[in-house]
């Protein structure tokens, strides 16, 4: 089949207005953080499950790539087509349907183009909570979500958005619908089918709906911001967390002081906690989440900050006493990565180890780094409570960022990623492994772990039509 009866099979597939092939293709074409622009065949923007069958078969039967893309918020290149303009990009943004509520087995199936705020939405209208919380959850999507595992602020209780899937609909590589929405907590009948898929960046299927678990809404919030003296001293909070608040833990973030100087410099209309001070190189974001009252959540809050206290683990702290408080204490954490943009070009790691093992990572990869390279600024910050670190490198003040880029980031990767392994962490936390990590996946990976994962791609998309060149590196 010739690409241009391709693309009229795709016209009369989803309708001609859905299959883009000129004008201004870049919100589909480039990635979020514009490392890279690729070239599609065409953007083809189904309606439904049974259209995106039709045309991954359409596809398999002339060998056309497809490059599924959800919110195109990913930060791996995990979404973006290569320069060949051979693939199609298979959006899923009008699979937007809340297909099926149910309270009593607390789930809710959804689309995978909806956005991951509008399913939160959903669920709060019937009274319950969909945890998954990101900096771009009001563009992401939750079959994105899925298909690079998302973690997110509050993994530390309710886990990554494998640990939320109780289900899933998948079009295979060969264009037939796998129908696994069961919300069913226990089904021991074979292979995982729904794990597999999960975090496989759409090389394995295509995930059209999920159905997902929900939570009862905590009665109570609160949030705390603590000034730490030491990356032990916050591994030492957390651990009195988790023994005083338990289940009730919902949040526990790390920020050294360089990444509050950003927020501080390029957003002054937001007032930083001690910011600055100088016996205190690390800040805490801590949230409790309670069923009972606010009073019993703020005893329990206070209790653990008087054990902090007393074990010289913290050394100031507030607690809002509002949710707008709150809602500005977290406003800062998130505000970092844009700060950290309008500061200029860094290199970004999303790295995690063992958060016993933070501390003597963090010891030994800022002393590597300062040695190695120079004036080197980092900006480390993240969600302590998973060990999952933001482990970022910014230019030297004053310097030119793009040259440092181009000079340095080959070496300053190998000199973290080698880090990582040697404290037995993974250089990829949430972030996926996309087109920008592969080379670097098929270094750290173990070859017997390389060559599972080859067997079963290789079995499920015997054409290898799906993403190719994503997360597998040739």
């Amino acid at each position: 089949m010739t690409a241009a009866a391709l693309l009229d099979t795709l016209r009369q597939t989803v309708g001609a207005a859905h299959v883009l092939t000129e004008g201004d293709l870049t919100a589909w074409e480039q990635d979020w953080r514009q490392r890279e622009r690729g070239r599609a065949l065409a953007v083809v923007r189904p309606a439904d499950t049974a259209e995106v069958a039709a045309v991954v078969r359409a596809c398999a039967a002339s060998g056309t790539p497809i490059v599924p893309q959800g919110g195109n918020t990913g930060l791996s290149v995990g979404s973006t087509p290569d320069a060949s303009g051979a693939a199609i990009v298979l959006s899923l943004a009008r699979l937007n349907r809340v297909r099926a509520l149910d309270p009593a087995n607390l789930t809710l199936t959804v689309e995978a183009g909806c956005i991951l705020q509008s399913v939160q939405q959903a669920a709060a209208q019937a009274g319950l909570l969909f945890p998954l919380s990101l900096a771009a959850e009001g563009s992401c999507t939750i079959g994105g979500n899925l298909a690079t595992n998302a973690g997110g602020t509050q993994v530390v209780r309710y886990g990554n958005a494998r640990e939320l899937c109780l289900g899933l609909e998948v079009v295979t590589a060969q264009g037939e619908v796998w129908d696994g929405l069961s919300g069913l907590r226990k089904d021991n009948t074979g292979y995982d089918l729904r794990n597999l898929l999960i975090g496989s960046e759409g090389t394995l299927g295509i995930i059209t709906a999920a159905t997902m678990k929900l939570f009862p809404q905590p009665v109570a919030r609160l949030t705390a911001w603590a000034a730490v003296p030491s990356m032990q001293a916050a591994v030492q909070l957390l651990m009195l967390a988790h023994r005083h608040l338990g289940a009730g833990l919902t949040g526990f973030e790390v920020m050294n002081q360089f990444s509050l100087s950003l927020v501080a410099r390029h957003m002054p209309q937001l007032r930083v906690p001690f910011v600055g001070l100088a016996d205190a190189p690390w800040c805490v974001l801590l949230e409790n989440s309670d069923s009972e009252s606010e009073e019993h959540a703020r005893a329990r809050f206070e209790h653990l900050m008087e054990l902090a206290f007393e074990d010289g683990c913290v050394l100031d702290a507030v607690v809002a006493e509002s949710i707008a408080q709150a809602r500005e204490l977290w406003h800062v954490r998130e505000s970092i990565p844009l700060a950290q943009a309008q500061e200029g070009l860094n290199i970004k790691h999303d790295i995690s180890v063992a958060a016993s093992r933070i501390p003597d990572f963090v010891a030994h990869t800022d002393a590597l780094l300062a040695r190695e390279v120079p004036g080197a600024r980092l900006v480390t910050f993240g969600h302590l409570g998973d060990g999952n670190l933001h482990y970022n490198v910014q230019a030297p003040e004053g310097g030119d960022a793009a040259a440092f880029l181009r000079e340095q980031e080959p070496r300053v990767n190998e000199l973290v990623y080698d880090a990582v392994a040697q404290h037995g962490g993974s250089f990829s936390a949430e972030h996926g492994v996309g087109r920008l990590k592969a080379q670097t996946l098929a270094h750290y990976k173990s070859p017997v772990a390389l060559g599972m994962m080859r067997a079963v791609k290789a079995a499920l998309d015997p054409q290898g039509i799906l993403n190719p060149g994503c997360l597998l590196f040739k």
